[in-house]
């Protein structure tokens, strides 16, 4: 497990289909609340911050999991009023990953149907690495 502080991405651009509403700003807090709830199990190892956009536009509210070394997660489709224990348990759970990765039926709920994309940790490629391979 990472000392690293790992981030949560929430979409401030999203909107409801077919209305102006955009409940990114709701998220944000509703998600705050619940992890300062959960401390010391993760309440201080998350960083929470809005993003313009993730282009998750036809699926709104998107949600992104991020951390060095681990593998990133977007999330789809999610509710401020439904879906914040979820959030909090799947930051529980990608904590505690040594490189992230998880199958869909590890995640809590309605997330092991929501996510939009899986990105693999960046690996850092040395010249001993490039001259292995050539």
């Amino acid at each position: 497990m990472s000392t690293e502080t790992h981030k949560i991405f929430v979409c401030t651009s999203c909107r409801h289909k077919n209305s102006n509403c955009r409940p990114g700003y709701e998220l944000i807090k509703k998600l705050q609340d619940a992890l300062k709830l959960a401390v010391p199990v993760v309440g201080d190892d998350f960083e929470i911050s809005g993003v313009a956009c993730m282009a998750g536009c036809t699926r709104p509210c998107t949600v992104a999991y991020r951390a060095s070394g681990k593998a990133t997660y977007l999330f789809g489709d999610i509710d401020p009023e439904t879906d914040i224990d979820d959030l909090v348990a799947f930051a529980e759970h990608y904590r505690a990953l040594e490189d992230g990765w998880c199958n869909s039926g590890e995640r809590p709920g309605k997330l092991r149907r929501t996510a939009l994309a899986r990105i693999p940790a960046a690996m850092i490629v040395t010249e001993a690495d490039t001259a292995a391979v050539s």
